[in-house]
């Protein structure tokens, strides 16, 4: 969707950090913003910022690992627009390193109910939404460095998540009608409130982040990347899959036949 002139877009977690930069650039491409989150003062806040830079915003308090929060989300902005067109799915937490084996399950299951379910709730509430409006619309979701290899030492349970995400979005974009554009944003470390901000503080400045992401969220990507070095990484882990695959099990003539996608396509008549 290269013009977002009227259109209306919604963001979770947008009074703060990289959300709150989307919707200053949104604003400033002309959309009508929704912007969500748990602490209505700084959405108070944030309304106010944005308003004086000249936007049309609301906002709504809500919690996207509650459910229903979200079928109440959608309500507020078909009730306050007509309609809306994009759902960037950013709001996320993180947890004190700790080994993996020490996390405690229920500190697990709690940022997956925010990182991993909360997006797969607002991308499951919205697409039903955009399907029924059948105009083109975008669901584009907050993942990370850490959907593309392992980025932090001792943070697996905030790995996992964002690991899930590329799988929940790759799989969207192929099951969704064509007129739903669907992206992965995947920052490395961003300037925010997700962490200490003592080591928040090294990371890219945040409007400069979504800047660079924007030009891509409007260009309909599917990956929404910004820090090159990420590539030494990327390069790392696929040389050692396909170092195991080269030695181990090789291409050869046939070994299509224990394909599943070649094998599913057979048994649809493909």
């Amino acid at each position: 969707m290269k013009d977002y002139k009227d259109k209306v877009v919604v963001i979770t977690g947008g009074a703060t950090g990289i959300g709150f930069s989307f919707a200053k650039r949104f604003g400033e491409e002309g959309a009508k913003l929704v912007i969500a989150g748990r602490r209505e003062d700084r959405l108070r806040q944030a309304k106010a910022e944005l308003v004086a830079a000249g936007a049309a915003v609301e906002y709504f308090v809500c919690d996207v690992a509650k459910d229903g929060d979200m079928e109440k989300l959608a309500d507020f902005a078909w009730s306050a627009y007509g309609k809306a067109d994009a759902i960037i799915n950013n709001a996320g937490i993180s947890l004190t390193t700790m080994t993996a084996i020490d996390t405690p399950e229920e500190e697990i299951r709690r940022i997956f109910d925010i990182n991993f379910f909360g997006v797969w709730r607002g991308s499951a509430v919205f697409a039903k939404r955009f399907i029924a409006q059948g105009t083109p619309a975008a669901i584009i979701n907050l993942g990370s460095e850490n959907s593309l290899f392992h980025a932090v030492p001792y943070g697996a349970p905030y790995v996992a998540t964002k690991h899930a995400l590329l799988a929940l979005t790759e799989s969207l974009r192929e099951e969704l009608p064509a007129f739903i554009h669907v992206g992965l944003i995947c920052p490395g470390l961003v300037k925010s409130e997700l962490n200490d901000p003592n080591f928040m503080a090294l990371g890219m400045d945040t409007d400069k982040f979504t800047k660079i992401a924007m030009a891509q969220i409007k260009n309909d990507e599917f990956f929404i990347v910004s820090h090159g070095y990420n590539m030494v990484w990327i390069d790392k882990r696929y040389e050692a899959i396909r170092a195991a695959y080269t030695r181990y099990a090789p291409r050869e003539d046939g070994d299509d036949v224990f394909d599943i996608r070649t094998m599913m396509m057979r048994l649809r008549g493909g």
